[in-house]
């Protein structure tokens, strides 16, 4: 079958054209921007790959085109296919249909920790050896790729509430159809999508709706978000993660590095890795509980663990230059930013920290958690922010109580030389932006040469 992918280079879209040509289709794609690491992945494969959208690249007609959430009407494929009465599907719809349907799948969704949590529990379904299948919205450093196809009944799965596509506005999630769900937590996220917190816990519960009784969700004791979503209708036993829940983790080093982990009263073993934070804990702690579920025995989860190695762009060291380090991170809300910041200052104790932050995505370009984003910088010395120029509140004023220094710039190579002029060897500078940030981190390395 020949299939056409419309914004093949986003991860998700990129990992469903590799899933389609590991399962033997003709696979080609296009996206506005044909970019790394994706473009490499993908070339890889032997898919081809289009720049722009000129509806010429339809011709000869594909027996299907997948079309990726980031599409909509007026976009000159798009108008042709719908002029032409093309098969077209979204990506997730096509997913189910084709590989889902007939695998026992573990979805890993919640607003922060998906994809290192999808890749903690991939890892060790691996380690136990049921090379599952997988796709997870990052490249895992253990596999080199964001999805694989196997012969394997198990799928694992990041599984995000963004809309599926321009004619199906239910969430990703709603057509995966698992049987073990890790709900990591629940906030209020993609304002670009949604209004209100009601409206993503409403996907949430229809999610819920889907996973059967037999079936296991795996969830933190204390986000009383996601209770008020199991409260109001749940078919499936729920394990809860977390002090007081069925799995915890106790006797934990002062980093978080390592820690015992107990289910149910007992004490199953000790993690030794290299990830560091409590939310690190949270997420080795339900993917143990997702794999046991499959029954894998939690031994050799732990086992596992001392193995894994992180996704990239989660507290990820990019380089050390005259003993200053610099590190990257996906991290773009205010909660996601304090608990990496907090990670990183139990590895470093009293160093200086440098919090270097891009207000890219829509949620904190519109000002929706500005009231949140001086406290989630607490545990920095100094604050050097981005401000976007569609930004429409005013950062400066919502720095005002912050209890660091921060300091605001509009061009990267501003931040770049002040970075250079201040940080001193022992210091820490830490990039956190869910986008390229201008190609700040190399840029930074290079200029403290």
């Amino acid at each position: 079958m020949r299939i056409h992918i419309l914004g093949i280079c986003g991860t998700f879209m990129g990992g469903i054209a590799v899933l389609a040509k590991q399962l033997g289709h003709e696979v080609s794609g296009s996206d506005a921007n044909i970019y790394p690491p994706m473009s490499d992945q993908l070339a890889a494969q032997g898919i081809k790959l289009i720049e722009g959208y000129d509806a010429s690249q339809l011709e000869p007609f594909p027996d299907v085109v997948i079309v990726g959430n980031a599409m909509k009407r007026g976009n000159p494929c798009i108008e042709y296919l719908l002029n032409k009465n093309l098969p077209f599907i979204s990506g997730p719809q096509w997913l189910y249909e084709n590989i889902l349907r007939e695998r026992w799948v573990l979805a890993v969704a919640g607003t922060h920790g998906k994809t290192t949590t999808t890749s903690i529990l991939t890892w060790i379904l691996e380690y136990a050896g049921f090379e599952p299948n997988f796709l997870i919205g990052g490249v895992p450093e253990n596999f080199g790729v964001s999805a694989r196809y196997t012969a394997s009944d198990f799928f694992v799965i990041e599984a995000d509430e963004y809309d599926t596509a321009f004619f199906d506005k239910r969430a990703k999630f709603i057509h995966y159809r698992p049987r073990t769900a890790i709900l990591n937590n629940l906030e209020f996220d993609h304002a670009d999508i949604y209004n209100s917190l009601a409206e993503i816990q409403r996907q949430f519960q229809y999610l819920v709706r889907t996973i059967p009784a037999e079936g296991k969700i795996i969830a933190p004791i204390n986000d009383q978000n996601l209770k008020a979503v199991f409260e109001k209708e749940c078919w499936t036993p729920v394990e809860y993660v977390g002090p007081q829940g069925n799995w915890l983790a106790e006797n934990l080093a002062e980093d978080l590095s390592s820690f015992d982990v107990v289910h149910d009263g007992k004490v199953q073993g000790r993690v030794s890795w290299g990830l560091l934070g409590a939310h690190n804990v949270h997420n080795a702690l339900a993917a143990i509980a997702a794999a046991y579920h499959v029954g894998i025995p939690a031994k050799t989860a732990i086992e596992a663990l001392s193995t894994f190695k992180n996704v990239k762009r989660r507290l990820e060291l990019r380089g050390l230059v005259n003993d200053i380090a610099v590190y990257d991170d996906f991290a773009h809300h205010p909660t996601a930013i304090a608990t990496t910041v907090e990670a990183l200052r139990k590895k470093v104790g009293h160093a200086k920290i440098f919090a270097v932050l891009e207000c890219g995505s829509y949620t904190m370009r519109t000002g929706v958690h500005k009231d949140h984003l001086a406290d989630a910088l607490i545990k920095a010395d100094q604050a050097y922010i981005l401000q976007p120029k569609d930004l429409n509140w005013d950062l400066k004023a919502g720095m005002e109580h912050a209890s660091i220094p921060v300091k605001i710039f509009n061009q990267v190579d501003e931040i770049v030389a002040a970075l250079k002029s201040q940080a001193k060897a022992g210091d820490q500078i830490l990039i956190m932006s869910n986008s390229g940030f201008g190609g700040i981190h190399g840029k930074v390395l290079e200029a403290l040469k």
